[in-house]
């Protein structure tokens, strides 16, 4: 008779260099994953919507946060506040004045050429 080995599965969440929760080895976000899940998809049908994902790692993951309610609520409150923070410091550094006219005066540079 054989066993079944039961080990612990490794999240496929992963924290990218901008403090996101991503889903496995994709872009995809936590927050759009349980976004999705909470408009009622289930995870074949989020799977459909974003193929880079593997069918596992979306149960893993909707697995983590049931069991993780109140510390995944806290981080989706965070994110609108971060994702504001991030385009106030993006805003600070790059000048975008202008930057319309720049680009059509150089696209016109070049149909004219030198």
């Amino acid at each position: 008779m054989s066993t079944l080995s039961i080990t612990p599965l490794a999240s496929p969440l992963r924290i990218d260099g901008a403090g996101v929760v991503r889903v496995g080895a994709t872009r995809v976000t936590l927050d759009t994953l349980v976004g999705s899940y909470r408009d009622g998809n289930t995870a074949e049908e989020i799977v459909q919507q974003f193929s880079s994902l593997t069918l596992a790692d979306v149960h893993a993951a909707i697995a983590f946060c049931l069991t993780h309610v109140p510390e995944v609520e806290m981080y989706l409150r965070q994110r609108p506040r971060a994702a504001g923070d991030t385009r106030r410091r993006v805003k600070a550094v790059s000048d975008q004045r202008g930057l319309r006219d720049r680009l059509l005066a150089r696209q016109l540079a070049r149909k004219t050429g030198p």
